[in-house]
C-alpha cells in the first residue's frame, strides 16, 4: 500500500516563478491523455525545458530518471520505477508530444527528448544534418527539489506571517540582495533564535557594505558570536 502523502500546502504568496504552457496543451493534449505516467512526463519536459537557455534545448532519458521526485511519482515500488519511466516517454513520444533523437558516441548512445515544437523539430534536425551535437550545450544541474523557495514562503516557514507591509520589504530585500544570501541569513537568524526581519536585514547589509567571504571562512560558532556579541546585539532580547 502507498505511504499517505501530505497534503498540499498552497501555493505560496508573492512573487514566484512561472512556467509557460503553450496553449494547445489543454486543448489538444489534455482531452486525450489518459495514462498518469505520460500526463507527468509530458508537464515535466515543458518545465524543464523552460528552465534551460539556447536555442536547441533537451532532455537527457538520464534528466528524468535522476530525479528522485518524478521518478517517486511514477511508481510506489522503487523497482517499477524504471519500466513506468520508459512506458510514460514511449507513450509521449507515440503521441507526438515529444521528439525521440539517438545520439552515438565512440563508446555509448544517448537517448535525447525535444518537445514536439518549432524550436524542438529544427534542432532534430540539426542533429540529423550534423551541424549540432549536444555536448557544445552547458547545462545547469535541474530537479524537482532543487527549487528555491522563495522569499516569502522563506520568510513565513521561519519568522511568521506576512503582512503588507513586511511584503513589500521583502520585494526591496529580493530586488537588492542575491537569493542565495536571503536564505544564508534567514538560517543565520534561525540558529541565533533570532526570528525578527530588523536582524536578518542588518546580516544582509553587512555582507554588502564588508564582502561575504569573512563570514564564510569563519567557522559556525564563530559566526554565531559575531552577529550575537556584535553591531547586531541591539537586536536580541536579553
Amino acid at each position: 500500500m502507498p505511504r499517505p502523502t501530505p497534503p498540499f500546502a498552497g501555493f505560496p504568496s508573492g512573487k514566484v516563478r512561472l512556467t509557460p504552457v503553450p496553449a494547445p496543451f489543454f486543448t489538444s493534449l489534455l482531452p486525450v491523455i489518459d495514462h498518469l505516467g505520460e500526463m507527468k512526463v509530458t508537464l515535466y519536459a515543458i518545465w524543464f525545458l523552460d528552465r534551460l537557455e539556447g536555442n536547441f534545448r533537451f532532455l537527457k532519458r538520464s534528466d528524468f530518471a535522476s530525479d528522485s521526485d518524478l521518478m517517486a511519482g511514477l511508481a510506489s515500488d522503487e523497482s517499477q520505477a524504471e519500466p513506468a519511466l520508459e512506458d510514460a516517454l514511449e507513450r509521449a513520444v507515440l503521441r507526438g508530444t515529444l521528439l525521440k533523437a539517438e545520439v552515438r558516441y565512440a563508446e555509448n548512445a544517448e537517448t535525447l527528448y525535444f518537445l514536439n515544437s518549432a524550436r524542438g523539430r529544427a534542432a532534430v534536425q540539426a542533429l540529423r544534418n550534423g551541424d549540432w551535437r549536444p555536448e557544445d550545450q552547458n547545462r545547469p544541474p535541474i530537479a524537482i527539489n532543487l527549487e528555491t523557495p522563495n522569499i516569502f514562503r522563506l520568510y513565513e516557514e521561519h519568522i511568521g506571517p506576512l503582512t503588507p507591509m513586511i511584503a513589500e520589504t521583502l520585494r526591496d530585500a529580493e530586488a537588492t540582495y542575491p537569493a542565495a544570501w536571503i536564505e544564508d541569513a534567514l538560517r543565520i537568524a534561525v540558529e541565533n533564535n533570532i526570528r525578527r526581519w530588523r536582524y536578518v536585514e542588518a546580516i544582509l547589509r553587512s555582507w554588502q557594505e564588508e564582502g561575504r567571504d569573512d563570514a564564510n571562512r569563519r567557522d559556525s560558532s564563530e559566526d554565531r558570536r559575531r552577529y550575537i556579541e556584535g553591531k547586531y546585539a541591539d537586536f536580541i532580547e536579553h
